[in-house]
């Protein structure tokens, strides 16, 4: 899962297997959807690359992204992306956003809020079983 700001920088990132830079993608992410605006006024919904699919949601100068593997229901997905996006801007309402410098940091502690979102399924089904 990725939150981007609208300028490409990656303010939130919960990756399981790192295997590029987020700074590299959200800038990625931000030209795709800047061309994908050009062609068709919405910009990206989704995207599949081999197995994962991303799902993206846009929201006040942000997008948020999460990958999933494509067996996973697309409205399961999007559902655990529309609660972490509501618990974002629940934490950092428009006041804190208009303000906002592009300092990070003020974002470091999201992790916490949203873990349930972000738990692997195993550790869910673990929770939930145990």
């Amino acid at each position: 899962m990725w939150i981007v700001s609208e300028g490409g920088i990656v303010v939130f990132s919960r990756v399981y297997e790192k295997t590029l830079d987020d700074q590299l993608f959200g800038a990625l992410l931000t030209a795709l959807n800047s061309f994908a605006q050009e062609i068709t006024h919405d910009g990206l919904s989704n995207f599949e690359l081999s197995d994962i699919r991303f799902t993206i949601l846009k929201k006040s100068r942000f997008i948020f992204i999460a990958n999933s593997d494509k067996k996973i229901k697309p409205k399961r997905v999007l559902q655990e992306l529309k609660n972490v996006m509501d618990i974002f801007f629940t934490l950092y309402p428009k006041e804190i956003m208009d303000n906002w410098d592009g300092d990070i940091s003020i974002f470091s502690n999201f992790n916490k809020k949203i873990e349930d979102s972000l738990d692997d399924p195993l550790k869910k089904m673990e929770k939930a079983f145990w």
